[in-house]
């Protein structure tokens, strides 16, 4: 999928299938604004700067998904390794941000042997006050050092959430691993950034 019409069209289909807007997002890795626009194109209204990514080539396939993931945790060392300025880089606890960075944190933590939880995001949530939480079939995070585990930042707002969700429930968010960060941010709140890919828009 790579036209306009395409993902206008995939938008409006996963909504008639029940999917909010962050779902959506999620599903397209397009921010929640993208989306809104896709699914309403309001006349005059400026098309969102954004990018798709369309990774299924790898996300379908567990043995490349495991490969990708296998990177992402190289990089981290490397990264923390070669630079003393960076804080200790051990953890305990994989949070995938559901639901593209569920996979890949599950890969990550059996790879590593440690503790996974499940973060769901607001922008999921379509109550009155919608609010992130962690999921109470996995592990909880409280007192635990956090690797956060997503497959795109788009906007960085579900990062800053999962940041201070983790913080105000005692633990340390050591570092944000991503595949793909279109934002070209170094850190989120004080947190490192372990990204594959930046991606970015030439206007």
């Amino acid at each position: 999928m790579s036209s306009l019409d395409e993902l206008k069209m995939k938008a409006k289909q996963l909504l008639s299938e029940g999917h909010s807007p962050g779902q959506i997002a999620d599903e397209l890795s397009l921010s929640v604004e993208t989306i809104t626009w896709l699914l309403t194109q309001e006349k005059g209204s400026e098309t969102p700067k954004d990018v798709h990514i369309d990774w299924t080539s790898i996300s379908a396939n567990g043995e490349l998904l495991e490969d990708l993931a296998l990177i992402l945790s190289k990089r981290h060392y490397l990264t923390f390794t070669k630079d003393p300025s960076m804080p200790d880089a051990s953890y305990d606890v994989m949070v995938g941000i559901s639901i593209s960075g569920i996979p890949v944190a599950a890969v990550l933590a059996a790879k590593e042997g440690v503790d996974l939880a499940i973060y769901h995001p607001s922008k999921q949530n379509t109550g009155d006050r919608p609010m992130g939480s962690i999921s109470s079939n996995f592990s909880q995070v409280k007192g635990a050092r956090s690797i956060i585990v997503d497959d795109v930042i788009t906007s960085g707002k579900t990062m800053v959430e999962v940041i201070e969700y983790l913080r105000k429930h005692g633990s340390i968010p050591v570092a944000i691993w991503v595949i793909f960060d279109k934002r070209g941010l170094p850190e989120v709140d004080g947190v490192p950034v372990i990204s594959l890919f930046k991606v970015s828009r030439i206007d």
